[in-house]
């Protein structure tokens, strides 16, 4: 068995980002426990606690809750509330830190991560399935168990903020997002023939692709390692393709000079929605196949290549894009790939550069002023001339 911590790429939960341990068994999936986490890592919310029917009775859910325990080693843990086969598997269930569930403690201490009415409709519910279900539950470890607490969580109703979403800015950093790739068999071959070169090969790669079909599903993330991960992770569900994949991924540097499209940021990922078709410059693709995730094929491109995150919706599809991709993304007749070159240092500045041009001159003409004898033309100083003459003078005795 292995245990995998890894983004859960999910729109809900605010500014809170979604974390999933992954339990594999011989390499294939065995259960999930997701979560959300607070911006400052503080505090959780369990969302979902699955093991798959293969591999069930066999303690994986404690596992990996022990694990979530582990690897947030401070954090308040919210396990809200809890149906039937909940409330059976938490009986026998023994919490490693009882003390950081804030079901357990009164919510002064944990109110401004967790809504306390919130949290008290949440406890009066397990409350409730535990006498349903006749478990005890732990209740000597619970905060005033079975006991009304409306009054005391509107005391401290006051206390809760959601947090505002933090994460990545497209404007200023660069993004990095991936596609898995089916390729036929020849293709795959050349693709990861390192003998060849790595940017003819993404080169390749992007033909067969299509310049405007980067993926508009995924989530853009702030590092390669955060793209490639994605990837493993749609691959462990996926029980159904036979086909070698490649699993791809693209650097685009920051979209500086566009309009922002609609977009959600989490913690370290930016997801756009309803994608128009968004014009970015590829700076590099990076390659491997998931049988040897630790052999990585990568292509620098200097300068940046042009492409574009494909539209979610080909009828949304802005004339921009429109006027250079096919519904497809592939590059229309009479289109070629273009390289995006550096932007000159003096593009915009011609004003500027006038006016120190102007200011130099006028200090030119006002030492001419100052100094008549060399402006007029007369001759130079016997100093000056000495320098510009090509051979050393006749050495002369001085006088003492």
């Amino acid at each position: 068995m292995s245990l995998w911590l890894t983004d859960w790429k999910t729109d809900g939960g605010g500014a809170w980002s979604g974390r999933r341990i992954m339990a594999q068994v011989g390499g294939a999936y065995a259960g999930h426990l997701d979560v959300y986490v607070h911006p400052d890592g503080q505090a959780l919310e369990v969302t979902e606690l699955t093991v798959s029917p293969d591999h069930q009775l066999r303690n994986l859910a404690s596992v990996m809750m022990d694990a979530l325990y582990a690897a947030y080693p401070t954090a308040w843990i919210n396990h809200g509330g809890r149906g039937p086969e909940e409330t059976r598997w938490w009986d026998r269930y023994s919490e490693p830190a009882p003390e950081r569930n804030p079901h357990n403690r009164p919510p002064a201490e944990w109110a401004h991560y967790f809504d306390p009415v919130m949290v008290a409709a949440q406890k009066a519910r397990n409350a409730y399935r535990n006498r349903y279900d006749g478990v005890d539950g732990h209740r000597e470890a619970v905060y005033r168990y079975g006991e009304p607490m409306e009054a005391e969580a509107r005391q401290h109703a006051h206390l809760f903020h959601e947090p505002q979403p933090q994460g990545p800015d497209p404007k200023a950093d660069e993004l990095y997002g991936g596609v898995r790739l089916f390729l036929p068999p020849r293709l795959h071959r050349v693709v990861h023939d390192s003998s060849r070169d790595a940017a003819e090969r993404a080169e390749i790669v992007l033909d067969h692709l299509g310049h405007g079909s980067l993926p508009h599903r995924s989530a853009w993330n702030t590092t390669e390692r955060g793209a490639f991960e994605d990837l493993a992770h749609e691959q462990v569900f996926d029980t159904v393709s036979r086909q070698p994949a490649t699993h791809l991924t693209f650097r685009v540097l920051p979209l500086s000079d566009q309009q922002m499209p609609m977009h959600e940021a989490k913690a370290t990922w930016v997801r756009f929605i309803d994608s128009p078709g968004i014009e970015v410059e590829l700076a590099g693709m990076s390659w491997r196949s998931p049988q040897r995730p630790w052999f990585t094929h990568t292509a620098v491109f200097d300068p940046p290549l042009d492409a574009a995150i494909a539209p979610e919706y080909a009828a949304d599809a802005s004339p921009q894009y429109r006027a250079r991709y096919s519904e497809l993304g592939y590059l229309l007749p009479g289109q070629t790939p273009r390289r995006s070159e550096n932007t000159s240092p003096y593009a915009g500045r011609e004003a500027e550069i006038r006016a120190w041009a102007d200011r130099l001159r006028q200090g030119i003409a006002q030492r001419a002023t100052d100094r008549p004898d060399s402006a007029s033309g007369q001759p130079a100083p016997a100093d000056h001339q000495v320098h510009q003459q090509q051979h050393p003078p006749q050495q002369t005795p001085r006088i003492r």
